[in-house]
């Protein structure tokens, strides 16, 4: 292993390049539904040792000094995404006739994209790089400072952050419950990348136990946190997820409306397998396939299947009149329907998908002919905040539509009051590819982090009611069609927020980058 690694460190030219692309390729076996975390062992160890060898010439400018560095994480970065997101092509291909030239786009351009931001994060570990366990933490940071970056700017798209990697599982999970996706995006990279210090750099010894120690506090806090805290007691609210399994290219036909529609409430409408009748029955994002409130007839049908005391909450395009001469406002939104078929409320969408509901730069782009993979006349409309979801009974959703389950930062406060936490999505775009699993299991985290059981409820799957600990009480699979009963389980007490869990981040920098910083002072030093 020595020699590999000094070999790796005299890679030059388009090797070092294939290196690190195949080093972050090998990595996306961590992600959902592989979920082999030990990957990434492999993929940090190599990325450190490519960085050793990246050294820009002493005599040229700043940006040049860095820019060995950069492309090898760059390189690194595009292995790693263009892996774990190929699927994303998926969603152009259901209307292949429109929209399949932006294949490479999709495919490869957003991989390409994504991959800056780890090429930034290995530029800027460059700059407190040292022989020894220093670089290991300032690696570590400022990979943090890179996912944070990602999942904000140019609307943020935070998919498969590194965190996720070490998270395959609820015992994993837990830690995220106090320091959050960020924190762990730190304390992943560490851990992941000290292996390198067996063969190469001083400090191995601490590196290692430093590590092995983090592993330890994350399985052992996880066993605490399954085994010894407190269950909290189930409520006594029985859901019906609805899993219809529509295919996504003949949806919005107008020869499969109706039979779309009556397919859903056949599902609800179903006898119950056993137990109690449910109390609420949900349909997943968009199920209806037409404008409900132009529609009285679909609520008087809906009236017809459910009991006076049922409720039905279902994902709906919504509209708004915008005004004399103007096109009406989509929402993409979430209904509340009581047994006689009138609208309780309604929650709209508030991160939409950069070209999937809305296109930026709008009015250039239509003007060459592009417009938005699920189009209505003007894109969607983003609602400015997230509206609880309340319901007869003192009950409560937090309403998360499709990839908005992505970003913990988006979850506020007023999540904590509610029951649960209602994730509706239709991932029947990405096809029976990784892209589901991900997408679930990034919802499950947001459970541990926010201590609320999640409702989930997809038209293809996955389906499932998990608890607040990232534990699945019952789902249904990919690609089945269906519908399960349970009851939502209760909600754990946290003292952690997402102030709390950012200050824990930023703490973690900061102290990293110090260790980082001393390391290089002294490297220099001794160099001298």
């Amino acid at each position: 292993m020595t020699r590999l690694a000094g070999k790796m460190m005299l890679l030059s030219g388009w090797t070092r390049a294939l290196a690190a692309f195949l080093a972050g390729l090998f990595g996306v076996l961590a992600l959902q539904p592989f979920g082999f975390f030990a990957a990434l062992f492999v993929s940090f160890s190599v990325l450190v040792w490519l960085i050793d060898g990246a050294s820009g010439d002493p005599d040229a400018g700043f940006l040049r000094r860095l820019a060995p560095a950069f492309r090898v994480g760059w390189c690194f970065g595009f292995g790693y995404f263009l892996g774990s997101l190929w699927w994303l092509g998926n969603a152009l291909l259901v209307d292949a006739e429109a929209f399949a030239w932006a294949l490479p786009l999709a495919v490869v351009g957003l991989p390409a994209f994504l991959a800056f931001y780890y090429g930034f994060a290995t530029a800027l570990a460059r700059l407190f790089w040292s022989d020894g366990v220093g670089r290991i933490f300032a690696l570590a940071a400022a990979f943090g400072i890179a996912e944070w970056l990602r999942s904000f700017l140019f609307t943020g798209f935070p998919w498969n952050a590194v965190g996720y990697g070490a998270m395959p599982i609820p015992l994993m999970m837990q830690p995220a419950r106090i320091v959050g996706v960020a924190g762990m995006n730190v304390l992943a990279v560490f851990v992941f990348a000290a292996p390198a210090l067996l063969w190469t750099g001083r400090g191995k010894r601490i590196g290692l136990s430093i590590a092995a120690l983090l592993l330890a506090l994350q399985a052992g806090y996880g066993f605490y946190a399954l085994r010894v805290m407190p269950e909290p007691a189930d409520t006594d609210v029985t859901v019906r997820l609805v899993q219809p399994n529509i295919d996504q290219a003949g949806k919005w036909d107008d020869a499969n409306r109706v039979a779309i529609f009556e397919k859903h409430l056949a599902l609800s409408g179903a006898p119950p397998a056993g137990g109690k009748r449910p109390d609420i029955i949900i349909w997943p994002e968009t199920s209806i396939p037409f404008i409900l409130t132009d529609n009285p007839d679909a609520l008087t049908r809906i009236a017809a299947v459910l009991q006076d005391d049922q409720v039905l909450i279902t994902g709906a395009v919504r509209t708004e009149d915008a005004g004399a001469g103007k096109e009406p406002r989509y929402y993409n939104s979430i209904y509340a329907i009581d047994g006689t078929g009138q609208i309780l409320g309604a929650t709209d969408k508030v991160h939409l998908v950069p070209f999937g509901e809305y296109m930026p730069f709008e009015a250039l782009l239509n003007s060459w002919g592009v417009t938005a993979v699920a189009s209505m006349p003007g894109g969607f409309s983003a609602a400015r905040a997230h509206q609880v979801l309340t319901l007869p009974g003192n009950r409560s959703f937090y309403p998360m539509v499709c990839y908005e389950a992505i970003f913990p930062d988006e979850i506020e406060a007023t999540a904590l009051s509610t029951d649960a936490l209602l994730n509706v999505t239709n991932d029947a775009w990405f096809g029976d590819t990784p892209g589901p699993y991900q997408h679930f299991h990034k919802a499950q985290v947001r459970s541990v982090e926010t201590g609320l059981p999640l409702v989930r409820v997809a038209n293809t799957g996955i389906s499932a009611v998990v608890d607040a600990k990232g534990r699945i009480i019952t789902g249904l699979p990919y690609n089945m069609d269906g519908f399960l009963d349970a009851t939502i389980p209760g909600k754990s007490e946290t003292l952690h927020d997402t102030v709390s869990r950012n200050l824990w981040f930023w703490t973690a920098v900061a102290i990293f980058f110090g260790i980082g910083a001393f390391s290089r002072i002294g490297f220099i030093r001794h160099a001298n």
